[in-house]
């Protein structure tokens, strides 16, 4: 934030308003905005605050990181969430069906939407949906995370449902791909094994063999691949919130680097670090419940 071109007093006084200042508003403001303050004297006074539990106050919002952070993770969490589970289970099921018949049309077709959607951008795509079903068809809102006009209190469930279903798909086509080529790979290598040879010598059919052979030997890894996807489905977040101008974490992360409101972008970082670590950690945990083995090692 140091080192950017963007400057505090522009981007939220504006040049206008400025040129209308005295010299000691104008100092007043720089005091405000910690304009031309050391780096490193600002990070530590920021630390020692954050120590202490106190994550300072937002330079834009003029209330505490704290609440502006818990206010818009808890709109943020539903999109990402339901994007996170939807292409877990959809990357699985997707992998099994390519990985099972490898060579075939299915597998051909899982393959090939997989490298398409693992190179393209969430928010290029978020727009496509966007000028597709909001602009063209009308089906969808173009923006926001509620109608429009309403007051918070006749919101409804189904109201922020039905305008998170974009930004929900916008994640979810383009998470699925690393999930769904990780389990294809290691499916296909279980019914090359010897193990599943010997099981359709005995006459077990494709089911059977995916029940109780495959599954077991593909679980750990999606369940790795999954949880470390959640720093994927958090950056991507970022970016598709500014697209359907959803209020949640990631357009808070991005109007407090455009307007240099740096202890509110140091709380999403922090928020950020941890939501990834945490991810990681239940990762870990839950491949040494469904692998002996690792509990083992770990003791």
């Amino acid at each position: 934030m140091s080192v950017s071109p963007v400057d505090p007093l522009s981007a939220n006084v504006g040049q206008v308003a400025m040129g209308s200042m005295s010299p000691e508003q104008i100092e007043k403001l720089k005091t405000y905005w910690g304009v031309g303050q050391p780096p490193l004297e600002r990070f530590l006074c920021w630390a020692g605050d954050f120590v202490r539990g106190d994550m300072g106050i937002s330079l834009l919002y003029r209330r505490p990181v704290a609440e502006v952070m818990a206010e818009r993770l808890l709109a943020s969490l539903g999109i990402m969430s339901a994007a996170w589970v939807i292409s877990g289970l959809l990357g699985l099921a997707l992998g099994i069906a390519a990985g099972a018949r490898k060579g075939s049309a299915v597998d051909r077709f899982v393959t090939s939407y997989s490298l398409v959607t693992a190179s393209t951008p969430a928010f290029w795509l978020a727009l496509v949906l966007l000028m597709v079903f909001s602009v063209w068809l009308r089906w969808f809102p173009v923006g926001f995370s509620v109608p429009v006009g309403v007051e918070a209190s006749q919101v409804t469930v189904w109201d922020r449902m039905y305008h998170g279903i974009l930004p929900v798909a916008a994640l979810t086509l383009t998470g699925v791909s690393n999930v769904a080529l990780h389990t294809r790979e290691k499916m296909a290598q279980v019914m090359e094994s010897d193990y599943v040879l010997f099981a359709r010598a005995r006459g077990e059919n494709l089911w059977s063999i995916i029940r109780r052979h495959g599954f077991r030997n593909i679980l750990m890894p999606a369940i790795t691949i999954q949880f470390s996807s959640v720093s994927e489905i958090l950056g991507g977040t970022i970016l598709v919130e500014q697209v359907f101008s959803y209020p949640g974490l990631g357009q808070a992360a991005v109007q407090a680097g455009l307007g240099g409101d740096v202890p509110l972008l140091m709380g999403i970082v922090v928020a950020s670090g941890v939501i990834v670590c945490a991810g990681n950690l239940l990762a870990n945990v839950l491949c040494g419940l469904v692998d002996p083995r690792i509990r083992r090692e770990g003791r």
